[in-house]
């Protein structure tokens, strides 16, 4: 029988099967499955636009966000002036540790315009790598298509904002920049042959951003799950399965601990480097 067992599962496949997007979500016992509708809607030029797995729990982070803070205010206001007590005071601290050490720290001057979109990306992401801890969970900064649009939309944030803050002159020079002690053509020559790489530099940023956090969360979910597999690679070894069962749950369980701060450490490294590039940006003069 344990030898069936151990035909019948595939490691690579079963790991591959929780951390991929679907278009079900799947609960313990696998009976209770849940299809989601409209998923395989197809629209123009051939690309899936319809609801996933991943889709559902960027709603259900974007949903906890919103409540978090809603509860959060609530507390505030009730606290009449002083400081709020239990879940409310603990977020308030989050949200002011985000806004003054991490926003306007690293912006710098005019950076508290910018602390709604950091304090956002920071809880919105935080929620995103907490639900893919939870056995029936999925964590959409596991897919790098998530986490691409996130970086895609601080590119815009900085660039935009920018070429507002510097005007278009001083925009340019962040593409064609000036050489202090060159002028005439060699001067020109020179910032054009460098624009290819400021460029580049300019999309490096964001892509440095994507594929760091897609990298970690899903790293995180294919040891877990892995390790998981040892129990049935090994099955068939007498009492020598009940040890390596208990280490490899023992070692599951720190890991996961080990996760609990991972999904911390990457929302934090994210909203910190988008200030870092949206400081940079604003102070390039």
């Amino acid at each position: 029988m344990t030898l069936m067992l151990q035909e019948a599962v595939n490691v690579g496949e079963m790991v591959l099967h929780h951390t991929a997007d679907a278009c079900s979500i799947d609960f313990y016992p696998p009976r209770y499955v849940i299809p989601i509708p409209g998923c395989h809607i197809r629209y123009p030029f051939d690309a899936s636009f319809g609801v996933t797995k991943h889709v559902v729990f960027m709603v259900l982070a974007a949903v906890l966000v919103l409540v978090t803070m809603m509860v959060c205010a609530r507390g505030v206001t009730r606290s009449a002036g002083k400081a709020p007590r239990g879940f409310s005071g603990a977020v308030e601290g989050l949200v002011l540790w985000v806004r003054n050490d991490i926003a306007i720290a690293n912006i710098g001057h005019g950076g508290a315009k910018f602390a709604p979109l950091v304090i956002t990306l920071f809880f919105f992401i935080l929620y995103c790598n907490l639900l893919g801890l939870l056995p029936w969970g999925a964590s959409p900064t596991g897919n790098l298509a998530v986490t691409a649009a996130l970086a895609f939309m601080v590119l815009l944030v900085v660039e935009i904002a920018g070429m507002l803050k510097l005007g278009a002159r001083g925009y340019l020079a962040t593409i064609f920049p000036h050489f202090p002690g060159m002028h005439g053509p060699a001067a020109v020559a020179l910032s054009i042959a460098m624009s290819p790489i400021e460029v580049l530099g300019k999309l490096v940023k964001p892509f440095a951003l994507a594929v760091r956090l897609f990298g970690n969360m899903t790293a995180g979910h294919f040891v877990i799950l892995s390790l998981f597999g040892i129990m049935f690679l090994f099955g068939n070894l007498g009492v020598w399965s009940y040890g390596i069962g208990v280490t490899t749950a023992l070692l599951v369980v720190g890991v996961m601990g080990l996760e609990l701060i991972v999904a911390l450490l990457q929302a934090y490294v994210f909203a910190l480097l988008s200030a870092v590039f949206i400081g940079l940006m604003q102070h390039e003069h």
